[in-house]
């Protein structure tokens, strides 16, 4: 079995004082996905015995970033999507091992205001020609934190949120494209009608005490890695973020 987990931090540092080392210690995975790591290459030591970690950082300082710890050496190692449009921001990181892909992906978010929905959208055309090409060559795994609830189910109050960002036609729209190019929902493969489990929360209004959270983070997967999977959950127990991780098991 092969197991993998996504976690958006939202910093790094600070999660690195709640724990971080003794959660990632007791996660024992194969590959560990962060998002959200908001620092720059030498802001933070942060090394596990028997994993190598691969970072693609913003240009912004304390913004966006993603990493990936890994126990299995990579063939390959593509920071971004080759698009200097989107190139700047941290946002993916891209593993090429022997029978597939693995994409940590950190999705823009599309902002109070919906003041870059626009971008988003290319963003989203763009990520999923991507993730396409790979998927020509070999199976691809997307994990990351993707700010978008696809389906009323994925969020505690669907009515009220319609247009704020992450819950638009728009970019629930480009998700229902993105599996339909040949990927797997693995959570909801697994859980096609489970209610109430979530990944993110408000830190406003109490929002985790009272679960009125979303389901944002995910693991797709190839649909001809659909023999493979084994297992996918969300770990809601794991505290630190204002997400939790996220995990899928392979066969």
């Amino acid at each position: 079995m092969t197991r993998l987990i996504s976690w958006n931090v939202n910093g790094l540092r600070a999660v690195a004082t709640k724990g971080f080392t003794e959660i990632f210690t007791q996660l024992d995975a194969d590959f560990v996905f962060l998002q959200e790591t908001k620092l720059q290459e030498g802001q933070i030591d942060l090394a596990f015995d028997g994993y190598t970690s691969y970072w693609d950082y913003a240009e912004k300082k304390g913004y966006s970033g993603t990493a990936i710890y890994t126990r299995h050496e990579p063939l390959s190692v593509t920071r971004g999507l080759g698009v200097d449009a989107h190139d700047h921001e941290g946002r993916a990181v891209t593993l090429e091992m022997d029978d597939f892909y693995l994409v940590n992906v950190y999705v823009p978010n599309s902002q109070d205001g919906l003041r870059r929905l626009d971008y988003r959208m290319t963003w989203e055309d763009d990520f999923r020609d991507y993730v396409k090409r790979l998927d020509a060559t070999k199976p691809v795994i997307i994990c990351g934190d993707m700010n978008v609830a696809h389906k009323e189910i994925d969020l505690k109050n669907p009515k009220s949120n319609r247009r704020n960002a992450g819950f638009t036609d728009e970019e629930r729209e480009k998700m229902t494209q993105l599996l339909e190019a040949g990927f797997i929902d693995t959570f909801r493969h697994f859980h096609p009608t489970q209610e109430g489990i979530y990944s993110w929360w408000s830190y406003r209004f109490k929002a985790r005490e009272k679960n009125a959270g979303w389901r944002i983070d995910y693991f797709l997967a190839s649909q001809r890695l659909a023999p493979r999977l084994a297992e996918a959950s969300i770990l809601t127990h794991i505290m630190g973020s204002d997400h939790c991780p996220v995990e899928l098991i392979l066969k």
